[in-house]
């Protein structure tokens, strides 16, 4: 492929000269020559060229100022650019050069000089291409590779929220929608973007902890006795226990690896993880400070807690489980309203009514394969909610 090289100066002598001096090279280089410098910026934006060579003096736009327009527009700047000058002023040769040009030649300039000069220019700039396709091929593998890490990321905790759930099989999607309506909840009381995505993600976790807890007490279909609510309870630290201990294969990993202990405690704190075991331990905390296990109150909550709270009973009560039937959406909404300022944060009662309609989008989009809310099914309900 012909190397594409432009010439300009507003003197059609000096073109002709150049042309006749390169007319041997017309095998290698397809060459344009330019008397005007606006019509060779235009060219530059809509072809490709592997360097231009332009006088310094010219009217209107000077070769100075075609520079640093080549410099400083994206689709240009690794075009090398060769000036050329009667001037002897050390001074504008200085300039040039700050500017970033490639090079700089005095007029009239030897044909063999030229020649040299731009051979190099253009050997550099094949390097530079072949280095920058190299990356640009590095930066995709690595970007592929991320993605691959990010949806692995995803499928993980997916499964692992469906985990606890998968032993109280009618309850469905319920790990992702509670997910889904934390961020929607989360966006609407005007969080940043880093909170409303660790909360997305750290959600579907909130109850990983039930997988410390006997079928007898999970599956029950009547009311638990003071000790089994108890026994239930523990779920909130069993979780918080799950996500918060030491990563032993990790460090066997990077032991293997050969990784310096010492440098493998920097890796210690995933913020993550840190948030669903806050999470998975106080999301059945109130407001009031009558929730377990550690009876906060008010802001003593952390904000992720009572968004998912709030996710967690109205999905949890709208949904059919083993001991009681879906409520109706009508009263999973009063229950809502009249548990703002005792189990729940008024604030963030007042973000979930103002989001009704995702939530809803939501709700169809990821509903269980039965979901009906029959009126008068709220036996449970008392047990749902956390109490």
């Amino acid at each position: 492929m012909k190397k594409q090289i432009m010439f300009v100066d507003d003197e059609p002598l000096v073109l002709d000269s150049l042309r006749r001096a390169l007319r041997r090279q017309r095998n290698e280089w397809e060459m344009i020559f330019l008397g005007c410098p606006e019509k060779a910026w235009d060219q530059l934006l809509t072809n490709r060229f592997d360097a231009v060579v332009a006088d310094v003096k010219m009217p209107g736009t000077n070769g100075l100022q075609l520079l640093q327009r080549i410099q400083q527009t994206e689709a240009t700047r690794d075009v090398p650019v060769v000036m050329l000058t009667g001037l002897s002023d050390r001074a504008l040769k200085r300039k040039a050069l700050n500017l970033g040009a490639a090079d700089l030649l005095n007029k009239p300039v030897e044909p063999e000089e030229l020649l040299a000069r731009l051979r190099n220019v253009l050997r550099l700039k094949s390097y530079r291409d072949e280095l920058r396709a190299v990356n640009d091929e590095l930066e995709q593998r690595v970007q592929q590779r991320t993605e691959e890490l990010a949806r692995s990321r995803l499928d993980i905790i997916w499964r692992l929220g469906k985990a606890a759930e998968h032993r109280d099989t009618e309850t469905g999607n319920h790990v992702i929608r509670v997910g889904c309506y934390s961020r929607v909840i989360a966006e609407a009381l005007g969080k940043n973007r880093g909170f409303v995505e660790t909360l997305f993600l750290a959600a579907p976790l909130h109850d990983i902890g039930k997988i410390g807890i006997p079928d007898t007490i999970l599956l029950r279909r009547g009311p638990l006795s003071r000790g089994q609510r108890a026994k239930m309870q523990q779920h909130c630290e069993i979780g918080a226990r799950i996500l918060r201990e030491d990563s032993r294969i990790r460090l066997a990993f990077e032991a293997w690896r050969g990784v310096d202990s010492r440098s493998a405690m920097q890796f210690h704190h995933n913020p993550f993880l840190e948030t669903a075991a806050s999470i998975a331990l106080t999301h059945h905390e109130k407001w009031d400070g009558s929730g377990y296990p550690q009876g906060l109150a008010g802001e003593q909550i952390p904000q992720e807690s009572r968004i998912v709270a709030v996710s967690d009973v109205f999905d949890a009560v709208t949904s059919k489980r083993p001991y009681k039937g879906p409520c109706s959406e009508e009263q999973a909404l009063q229950l809502i309203r009249d548990s703002a300022g005792s189990h729940f944060d008024p604030e963030t009662c007042s973000a979930f009514l103002d989001t009704l309609p995702e939530i809803r989008a939501i709700r169809r989009q990821f509903a269980d394969e039965e979901i009906e809310e029959t009126k008068g099914a709220c036996d449970g309900l008392y047990r749902v909610a956390g109490g």
